[in-house]
């Protein structure tokens, strides 16, 4: 079967596909003396809803602003199931304690019934649903709960279970997402005609700097289900107005159209560089470094790497104004520093010595939507579960305290992540919505329809052309095109712009068997690395939400867990020779994903975005900044959930009660700089959580 874009079966075939299935690629335990172990079950009640929704996900739409909302949503659900059979931590939506005999048994019970309540209108329409909802009524019968049952009176489980949905259900309906139409856009309007990919150039980019939707005869999203309109609109541009989970008002800036509309956008990072005005530089630069690195995605070039953590990972972010100190231009990558040993174990790390071609590609799809397309948000779920399931790893909250059992650490991580991304979601979009910024391939064809703006004396001079770098982006002449010359088959094209970079889906005909591999082309022609019914997302770039999801989970993680680090120094994920990739063959050997961090984890997916042709530096430093905050902030709101102190702001020792004790714990948080002594909440650890302290003493708890 064919993905040739000039098709009809290669459009069937891709229209058929679900989410991209990695059969052959898993997940990769290991122990501290290096060798692979089986994962720890069995699994939480949590657990088993957390993995019925990730593959709901799966099977939707891809939609990572919805998704993150899902999760985050879900993950309250369940919170305030368990938390209303606790006498410390505070509820979230739902504000009820209850009793029962079995706390356990009760806690699991109402968890199902409000997963199971909240998963059924949120995939009902999903073109998963007959999938899916079956798998939920399946659940629910293993269980031995009555999905009949739908009372929500009395202090039983059940009814516990169903009022929390209730009261989730009726919050999603007015928390701004427009859910109850579809979560359809309510004023944003394209400032671009659509481009058309499937001809050479650009013409209808008309406003050079903003974002350009995508006109294709079948549009396919990348959990694999068929549009036909074949040009969806931008997703969730106004997705800053959304009930948050730690943003504040602070934290926000609003911002109104010429038609009188409002944008509120947290962590606001400020413009992006534009063509033409500020930042005429770094625009043509960071949009010419995505086409340069898309010339690496050849594993037959010859260039080798070592994609260990001896070489990749622990490096350092700089200022965004600075980027070009922080990635490496021509040879791809950024300023990674390795790691001398395994900073957990102390072992050496073994070398991992493989075509660069193939890690640029494997990046371009792993990260793509996650391993099975359950969206970033999704993704970074599977690998907070992937850390809980390591055997080595010990549950610990902060990584203080007791360690707790598997539901508890399940339903507090989840909170955390699920307040984590859904945040992020809304920065990210709200961002994409206000400064609505332009994607490569609109960018890159543009420039190149325009010239080259490195010569102003030589041939096809416009100043809002592409920078020529010679090797990757050249002007075709007669002496280049002449036979045995680098431009010979581009002999027709004298005068336009050739780049070096991934040839694209017009060399693939048996995605089995083919690779595309590199070679140069019109530059009016250039391709992300990605299918040709997909092409690139459908919303605006900056800020990359990769970059805010990952840099956010990354944070979150290293707080929650209180290591930096993997469990054993190492996360890992196999992809296959000849099984992993989906749209070309490959990769051409055996490769494994490492990361000793979070963090490391996080950088390698901002990289992946690159080199699959989807964001410049533009979009990623800001984004992964962005995230840094988020991150901390979803941490420490969902801890005070945890410890009871959204109700009880003064019991910092978390006994329930308000004593002298408190004050010796606060001074000792105090000292340490612990945000547990931000008792006024204002994410600072000053004097003034002192008076703050005593306020609250004095007042008791509510």
């Amino acid at each position: 079967m064919s993905l040739h874009k000039g098709s009809v079966l290669a459009l069937a075939m891709a229209a058929g596909l679900a989410a991209p299935q990695y059969a052959h690629a898993q997940w990769q335990y290991r122990s501290s003396e290096g060798e692979i172990i089986q994962p720890r079950g069995p699994h939480s009640v949590a657990r088993v809803w957390n993995d019925l929704l990730l593959d709901s996900i799966r099977k939707d739409f891809a939609r990572p602003t919805v998704h993150a909302r899902n999760l985050f949503h879900t993950s309250v659900a369940m919170w305030d199931a368990w938390a209303a059979y606790d006498d410390i931590a505070d509820t979230y939506r739902n504000h009820e304690k209850l009793t029962a005999p079995d706390i356990e048994a009760a806690r699991h019970e109402a968890i199902s019934y409000a997963m199971y309540r909240i998963l059924v209108h949120r995939f009902q329409n999903s073109p998963g649903a007959e999938i899916v909802l079956p798998q939920y009524d399946q659940q629910m019968a293993d269980f031995g709960y009555d999905i009949n049952n739908t009372s929500i009176v009395g202090d039983s489980p059940s009814a516990l279970g169903n009022r929390i949905a209730e009261n989730i259900i009726a919050w999603g309906l007015v928390d701004n997402s427009n859910e109850q139409d579809g979560y359809k856009n309510i004023h944003y309007k394209p400032s671009n005609q659509a481009l058309l990919p499937n001809f050479a150039g650009n013409p209808n980019l008309t406003r050079k700097n903003r974002w350009q939707p995508l006109a294709l005869e079948f549009y396919v999203d990348q959990s694999g289900n068929l549009l036909p309109s074949g040009s969806p609109e931008f997703l969730s541009p106004e997705w800053g107005m959304v009930d948050a989970f730690a943003l504040r008002n602070e934290d926000r800036n609003v911002y109104t159209d010429p038609y009188g509309n409002d944008y509120w956008v947290f962590h606001d990072p400020g413009e992006p560089p534009r063509l033409g005005q500020a930042g005429d530089e770094d625009y043509k630069r960071g949009f010419a470094m995505v086409s340069i690195w898309s010339s690496h995605l050849d594993p037959s070039t010859g260039v080798m790497i070592d994609a260990s953590p001896n070489a990749i990972g622990n490096a350092s972010l700089v200022d965004p104004a600075d980027w070009e100190q922080f990635y490496d231009f021509i040879e791809g990558g950024d300023n990674s520093a390795g790691y001398d040993m395994n900073p957990v174990t102390g072992a050496d790390y073994p070398e991992q010595i493989v075509p660069l071609g193939d890690y640029g590609r494997i990046l371009a799809e792993f990260w793509a939507d996650g391993p099975d397309s359950e969206t970033p948000p999704g993704h970074w779920f599977t690998l907070l579960n992937y850390v809980s399931d390591h055997p080595e790893f010990v549950k610990r909250i902060h990584g203080e305290g007791p360690i707790v059992g598997d539901l508890e650490f399940d339903v507090k991580a989840y909170l955390s992540m699920g307040g984590t991304m859904h945040d992020a979601a809304v920065s990210a979009w709200g961002v994409k919505g206000w400064y609505d910024y332009i994607r490569p391939i609109s960018a890159l064809r543009g420039m190149a329809d325009r010239g080259q703006c490195s010569d102003p004396d030589g041939p096809s001079y416009h100043p809002e052309g592409i920078p020529l770098v010679p090797g990757y982006i050249e002007v075709i002449t007669a002496e280049s095109s002449a036979p045995g010359e680098r431009h010979a088959h581009l002999f027709f094209n004298v005068g336009e712009i050739a780049v070096n970079a991934w040839r694209g889906p017009d060399f693939i005909v048996d995605p089995d068997t083919d690779v595309a591999g590199t070679g140069w082309i019109l530059a009016g022609r250039w391709w992300p690395y990605q299918r040709p019914s997909f092409v690139t997302p459908p919303f605006a770039g900056y800020v990359s939400g990769h970059s805010t999801f990952s840099r956010a989970a990354a944070e979150m993680m290293t707080l929650l867990t209180g290591s930096p680090y993997f469990p054993a120094g190492l996360g890992e994920f196999v992809c296959p020779q000849n099984e992993f990739l989906v749209f070309e063959d490959g990769p051409s050997v055996d490769v494994t994903l490492q990361w000793p961090s979070y963090r490391d984890a996080s950088d390698q997916c901002s990289l992946s975005r690159i080199w699959g042709g989807i964001h410049p530096a533009a979009d990623d430093l800001p984004g992964r900044f962005m995230g840094l905050d988020i991150g901390a902030d979803g941490f420490w709101e969902a801890k005070r959930y945890m410890d009871g102190r959204v109700t009880c702001p003064g019991d910092i020792n978390v006994d329930g009660e308000l004593t002298n004790t408190d004050f010796t714990a606060w001074v000792g948080a105090f000292q340490s700089g612990s945000m547990i002594a931000d008792v006024n909440n204002d994410r600072m650890v000053t004097a003034t959580d002192f008076t703050a302290w005593l306020d609250a003493y004095n007042k008791g708890c509510d």
